[in-house]
């Protein structure tokens, strides 16, 4: 065990934690004030649900030795054989426990990341029980996939944080679930505000302190990969977030707040799966690239007409799949001789890889959270009654209110 690799470990799970409280005041401040509470609370309960699942079965499922190739086994159940010593630990100068519970932070934000889809309009019962089955069924065999020895990982897909794993199977989830559920009451007619912009910056603000413990901490260690990955993500969410506001300026005639904190999420999206394998100035061109498409992304709801309501799918799958696509477009084992050349450094298989990798993640989200919902409509209602929606769901769901006059 290395004290150094132990304790910088130990830092980026907590950095990744604070992301969730974070994501909730991005989310918050963008709904009407009247779902404030609920919005929140949808990213927030997840630490304590995702969590005590994770422990459960979770982990076992994602980590364990193969079930038929699809799962990890089941020999991690209730976290048996998890320990304090490296025994076992996938990292190998870390306790087991600290790369357990760095995986776990993951798990959380994953489904609470969904949420922003179906703002203002879901049931908090259905919501439970749809992250409950979507974090056993999808993100934990996506994450077997990708990171603990399946099928993705064999055929060599590169994703150093989560492209895949997090992101791009968030996004197909959210256009499901945005779907499914049809549009809140007045879209198209009636203007749906942002209540609390500022809170939403510093959403986005924590969002990007954490995403150094998200991408730096993926190394396993206090190491020269770390180091690139901590850099090669802020250089990216800058640029994301300049160009956002640029694209903004040249399209809509104004640059907004939402704009260069929308930019700078866009940005660390999009350099997740590519923090670890890529240098400093293709980690720039990502960050321009997230800032272009997930811009035309967000757009992507008026033009085919279904209300993603806190931009995710434009966001987050955009994003996710052009970080996909450019790590293997980027990536270089002269700055992580564990990973693959890509395109430009010779090796243009490495591209095609990673389009498999995109394809197969967001088919096996987009088909399997639609299954999900179908079961899951005929056991508990998914969405809240026309009554409900129009007192809000911080009254009419939690008997809260956000704020007192």
């Amino acid at each position: 065990m290395n004290a150094a690799d132990t304790a910088f470990v130990l830092v980026a799970s907590a950095l990744v934690l604070f992301m969730t409280p974070g994501l909730a005041l991005f989310y918050g401040g963008l709904v009407r004030s009247k779902n404030v509470l609920s919005t929140v609370m949808h990213s927030f309960i997840m630490i304590g649900l995702v969590s005590v699942l994770w422990a459960v079965a979770g982990y076992s499922l994602a980590f364990g030795k193969s079930l038929g190739g699809l799962f990890g086994g089941l020999e991690y159940l209730f976290l048996s054989g998890v320990g304090m010593g490296v025994e076992g630990s996938p990292a190998p100068t870390i306790p087991h426990l600290a790369f357990m519970i760095f995986q776990c932070m993951f798990a959380v934000i994953t489904p609470a990341l969904i949420s922003g889809a179906f703002a203002e309009r879901m049931k908090f019962a259905g919501f439970l029980v749809f992250s409950a089955l979507w974090l056993l069924l999808v993100y934990c065999p996506m994450a077997y996939w990708v990171w603990g020895g399946g099928w993705m990982q064999q055929m060599g897909a590169l994703d150093f944080a989560g492209g895949a794993v997090v992101h791009m199977s968030s996004g197909s989830a959210a256009l499901v679930v945005a779907i499914m559920l049809g549009r809140r009451k007045g879209y198209g007619h009636t203007p749906f505000i942002p209540h609390n912009l500022p809170m939403t910056v510093l959403g986005a603000g924590i969002l990007w302190f954490g995403w150094f413990g998200f991408n730096a901490g993926s190394a396993l260690a206090a190491n020269e990969v770390a180091a690139n990955a901590f850099v090669t993500t802020h250089m990216a969410t800058a640029a994301a977030s300049l160009v956002w506001i640029f694209v903004e300026w040249l399209h809509g005639g104004k640059p907004t707040t939402l704009g260069a904190a929308s930019g700078a999420v866009a940005g660390l999206v999009a350099i997740t799966p590519a923090a670890g394998f890529v240098g400093i100035m293709p980690s720039v061109v990502i960050g321009l690239g997230a800032g272009i498409f997930c811009y035309f992304g967000v757009s992507l709801k008026s033009r085919f007409g279904y209300d993603d309501s806190l931009d995710v799918v434009g966001i987050h799958g955009v994003g996710g799949i052009w970080g996909a696509l450019a790590t293997g477009l980027f990536a270089s084992t002269a700055i992580n001789p564990a990973g693959f050349d890509g395109l430009f450094n010779g090796n243009p298989g490495q591209l095609w890889i990673q389009f498999v990798s995109v394809v197969a993640t967001c088919a096996f989200s987009f088909i399997v959270s639609y299954v999900l919902l179908k079961i899951i409509s005929v056991i508990v209602p998914l969405r809240v009654n026309d009554e409900e929606e129009e007192a809000g769901l911080d009254v009419a769901v939690h008997s809260e209110s956000a704020y007192q006059a």
